[in-house]
C-alpha cells in the first residue's frame, strides 16, 4: 500500500505574509508606474490602479498561489534540488498563462499593453518577478526549517540531562528485575509451556525497553523485533481473534529509529480497534524508505473512530509519540480511515 504523503500545516501568518507581500508589490508598483509616466489622474483612481499594476500582479497572484502550494506545502519533505526542478515546468507555465490572460483582460476593458516587439518585456519582467518571489519563498522556507530545528535541538538538548537521570535511575539494579522472572519462570510446571513462553518474552521486552533508555536510536530490526514479541503477548490473549502482518525490506532493517515509537500505535489499535470487536481483526506494518525519508504505515480492521482529533487526547502513549515525532523530526503522526474498515496510522522519519 502506497503512504500519502504527508503534508506540512498551513500557519496563518505564513498566509497573511504572502498577501501583505503582494499588496504591497501592487501598491509599490502602481505608484512607480503612476509616478514615472506622469499620470495626470489621481493616483486612487481605480481604473488608473487596474492600468498601472493592478490586474498584472492580481493575476501574478492567483497563479502563483497553486504553485506556492504544490512546492512548499504538498512537496515541503522533498528534497530541496526536487522542489527546484519543479519550477523548470511551473515558470514557463506561469509566464504563459500569465500573458494570455493579461492580454485578453486588458484588450476586453480597452487598457494599454505591449504587443509585437515590445512583449518580451512583458516576459522578461514577469521572469525576473516570478524568480525573486519564489527565491524569496526558498529563502524564507529555509529560514524557517532552521529555526524550527534549532528549536528542536535546544529542546532534545534540554531533556538529555533528565533522559541520563532516568537511564541510571532504570541501572541501578536492573538484574533483579531479570532474577525474579527467571524464578517464576522456574516455579512453573513443565507442562505450562505457553505461559513459560509468555513470561520469557516478557522479560525480553523488559530488556528492551531497559537497553533502549541508554540509546537515542536503535535498528528498525530491533524496534521491529520488539513489537512483534509484544504483539505475540497480545495474540496469546486474544488467540485466533488476532493476526499481525510485518512488511520490511532488508535493505531497511538497518536504519536507526527512536526505541519505543511503534509500540503504543499498536498498542491503540489492539486497546480501541481490535478489541471491541468480536470477530478480533488484523494489525499490518509496513515500512519503506525513499527519497523523502522512511515512511511507516500502521493500519488495522478494527472498529475504527470517526473523530480522529480525539486519539491525541486518549492517554500519553499516542500523545507522546506525537510530540516525539514533533520534537525530533518536525513531522507528526497522521490518521486515516482504513478500507473497508479500520484506522491508518502514518509517519514519517527524514
Amino acid at each position: 500500500m502506497k503512504i500519502k504523503n504527508l503534508q506540512r500545516p498551513v500557519q496563518a501568518k505564513e498566509v497573511a505574509f504572502f498577501g501583505m507581500a503582494y499588496f504591497g508589490f501592487v501598491i509599490l508598483d502602481h505608484f512607480t508606474l503612476w509616478t514615472f509616466l506622469g499620470s495626470t489622474n489621481n493616483w486612487f483612481d481605480f481604473k488608473d490602479f487596474l492600468n498601472l499594476g493592478g490586474i498584472d500582479l492580481l493575476l501574478k497572484l492567483l497563479l502563483g498561489i497553486p504553485i506556492w502550494w504544490i512546492i512548499f506545502r504538498k512537496m515541503w519533505n522533498f528534497l530541496l534540488y526536487q522542489r527546484i526542478l519543479v519550477h523548470a515546468v511551473t515558470l514557463p507555465l506561469f509566464i504563459y498563462s500569465w500573458q494570455k490572460l493579461y492580454y485578453l483582460i486588458m484588450e476586453n476593458l480597452n487598457l494599454y499593453h505591449h504587443s509585437g516587439a515590445k512583449e518580451v518585456w512583458d516576459i522578461y519582467i514577469a521572469t525576473l518577478f516570478y524568480l525573486m518571489q519564489f527565491g524569496i519563498l526558498h529563502a524564507y522556507s529555509y529560514f524557517r526549517d532552521n529555526q524550527e530545528h534549532i528549536e528542536r535541538q535546544a529542546v532534545l538538548q534540554q531533556s538529555v540531562l533528565r533522559s541520563e537521570l532516568s537511564a541510571l535511575k532504570a541501572q541501578l539494579n536492573p538484574h533483579f528485575l531479570y532474577n525474579i522472572f527467571n524464578t517464576i519462570n522456574a516455579s512453573i510446571p513443565v507442562e505450562l509451556e505457553q505461559t513459560r513462553q509468555m513470561i520469557a518474552e516478557l522479560s525480553d521486552l523488559f530488556r528492551y525497553q531497559l537497553r533502549a533508555s541508554n540509546f537515542e536510536t536503535v535498528t528498525l530490526r530491533e524496534e521491529l523485533d520488539f513489537t512483534s514479541k509484544y504483539l505475540d503477548l497480545e495474540k496469546a490473549r486474544f488467540d485466533e481473534r488476532l493476526t499481525v502482518e510485518i512488511f520490511a525490506d532488508e535493505t531497511v532493517l538497518n536504519e536507526p529509529v527512536p526505541p519505543l515509537i511503534l509500540q503504543p500505535i499498536v498498542e491503540n489499535a489492539v486497546k480501541h480497534g481490535i478489541s471491541p470487536q468480536i470477530a478480533g481483526g488484523k494489525i499490518t506494518i509496513n515500512v519503506h524508505k525513499d527519497a523523502a525519508g522512511l515512511h511507516f504505515l500502521i493500519k488495522d480492521t478494527g472498529a475504527g473512530i470517526s473523530d480522529k482529533n480525539q486519539l491525541l487526547n486518549k492517554g500519553v502513549g499516542l500523545t507522546n509519540t506525537e510530540l516525539r515525532l514533533n520534537k525530533m523530526f518536525g513531522t507528526s503522526l497522521l490518521f486515516t480511515d482504513n478500507e473497508p474498515q479500520g484506522l491508518c496510522v502514518q509517519f514519517i522519519l527524514k
